[in-house]
């Protein structure tokens, strides 16, 4: 397995990754698709992960920001992670986070936040933003799901509201709501 830069023709295939891997239809390729065109202060960062020359995973870091009171903070969103159904449970969604990490991390950002489980991200550079005194951009969290990964340019001072981008919002991407709320629960 190897993990390289997302390429222009990896795109229809990174739909199908998302497709499969989430089950949902076109939420989540819509967002992918969506997060690639949004003009940002920020470029997104897309990996993919492969077998062979199959695409068999897909991870998206996008910028969004940290409003901390003495100014705003460029940070990112591990927004989604996707790994084939098949290809699952054999460490690639790991290796795409701790890519995707350390690309951050090279790039200067301080932070990276996301919405997921605590017990999957929490092994892989994770920790609940909230004891970390940073506050989540909705209500509709999960207990223990707004996560945030430290990177070696974060300080202190760096704290306060995730704000995600224009992006998640517009689709409906943020927390959860309705049904989904009901699956999280059982």
């Amino acid at each position: 397995m190897a993990v390289r830069p997302e390429r222009a023709t990896d795109r229809e295939v990174v739909r199908e990754v998302h497709t499969q891997a989430f089950g949902d239809g076109e939420r989540v390729p819509t967002l992918v698709d969506a997060l690639r065109a949004a003009q940002t202060s920020l470029a997104p960062m897309s990996l993919v992960a492969t077998v062979g020359e199959r695409v068999v995973g897909h991870v998206m870091l996008s910028a969004c920001r940290l409003d901390a009171l003495p100014r705003l903070v460029d940070v990112l969103s591990l927004s989604p992670l996707g790994v084939l159904p098949e290809f699952q449970r054999q460490g690639i969604g790991t290796r795409l986070v701790a890519h995707a990490l350390a690309e951050a991390d090279s790039w200067g950002i301080p932070l990276v936040f996301l919405e997921g489980s605590p017990h999957y991200y929490g092994k892989r550079g994770f920790a609940d933003a909230t004891k970390l005194g940073f506050r989540p951009p909705t209500l509709r969290y999960p207990p223990g799901a707004f996560q945030v990964a430290t990177l070696s340019s974060y300080e202190e001072w760096m704290t306060g509201t995730f704000v995600y981008s224009d992006t998640f919002w517009a689709l409906d991407c943020v927390g959860l709501r309705g049904e989904r709320i009901e699956t999280a629960a059982t």
